[in-house]
Formats: C-alpha cells, sequence, structure tokens
C-alpha cells in the first residue's frame, strides 16, 4: 500500500499548502534534504484555533493542532517534489507551543504531529524531535511545527 492510498485508509487528504505569509518560501530543498518552514494549523487559509494550551486550548485540542500542522507540512513537501512517497526518512521535527508559563506537558501535544507521521509512514517515520514550550506564536495559534527530512527521486 503506497501512502497515498494509506493516507486515503485512515480518511486523511493532504491540504494545498499555505502560501508564505512572509519573505520566505514553505520549504527548501538543498541537494536531497527537504527543510519545510513553521507551519501553522490552517484549514482553508484560516486558523484553526487561537489560544494558549494549559488555558483555554486543552492538550487533546494541541494535539489536533499538531496534527494539521503536520499535515500543511507535508502539503509543502509535495508541493516542492511532486510527491510525498519520495520522502526517504525524516530526519527531525521541532514543535513549538504557545502555553501558559506553568505547563509542562509540551511533548504531550507534539506528540499529535509524531503520531500522524507515524501513521501515515509506518516504515520511515522515525525522527529526532524537540517540543519547545513558548509565549506566543504567529496569528494566536497554540502550536508552530518545522520539518526536516530526506527524499529519494528514485521512488
Amino acid at each position: 500500500m503506497n501512502t497515498y492510498e494509506r493516507m486515503t485508509n485512515l480518511g486523511i487528504t493532504l491540504p494545498i499548502a499555505p502560501p508564505s505569509p512572509g519573505p520566505f518560501l514553505g520549504a527548501i530543498r538543498v541537494g536531497n534534504q527537504v527543510v519545510v518552514s513553521g507551519q501553522v494549523p490552517l484549514i482553508n487559509d484560516a486558523v484553526m484555533t487561537v489560544g494558549l494550551v494549559g488555558d483555554s486550548v486543552s492538550i487533546e485540542e494541541g494535539q489536533k493542532n499538531a496534527r494539521i500542522a503536520i499535515l500543511n507540512a507535508l502539503a509543502q513537501v509535495e508541493t516542492l517534489v511532486g510527491d510525498i512517497t519520495k520522502i526517504k526518512q525524516f530526519v527531525r521535527l521541532a514543535g513549538y507551543v504557545a502555553a501558559t508559563p506553568d505547563f509542562t506537558q509540551h511533548g504531550k501535544v507534539i506528540d499529535g504531529a509524531s503520531e500522524l507521521l507515524r501513521d501515515i509512514f509506518p516504515d520511515r517515520w522515525e525522527h529526532a524531535r524537540i517540543a519547545i514550550g513558548v509565549s506566543s506564536l504567529p496569528r494566536g495559534v497554540p502550536v508552530e511545527i518545522e520539518l526536516t527530512l530526506i527524499v529519494d527521486d528514485d521512488q
């Protein structure tokens, strides 16, 4: 079963890659390495959720936002290389969580993105990861995801 068939079975479709909100690219390729700029949880160019995890946003809502952000990151990859089946290996997922000062479960929020990668790419989802708590993120969103991966043009 290829990646797109697996996504269909999971009831997932990639969105259209959101346009960059500033003077930078949504993703850039250097050799076989792709770096995706920070992606926020946008659905049809609209912010999914605003607020801080630990206040108006629950851990579960944060996880849902992380899943939407990682899908936007994969959409950036698809736009750049033409096909996400070319993804050979994930290298690093950086997750930023806008949270209250006393919130300490940032990793649990970013698990939403990591688990979705595992579901979509069960044979190559492994990645290094960092989950960082911040006081705010662009557009007031609770989560931002950055992704680095390797692609293989022979696939």
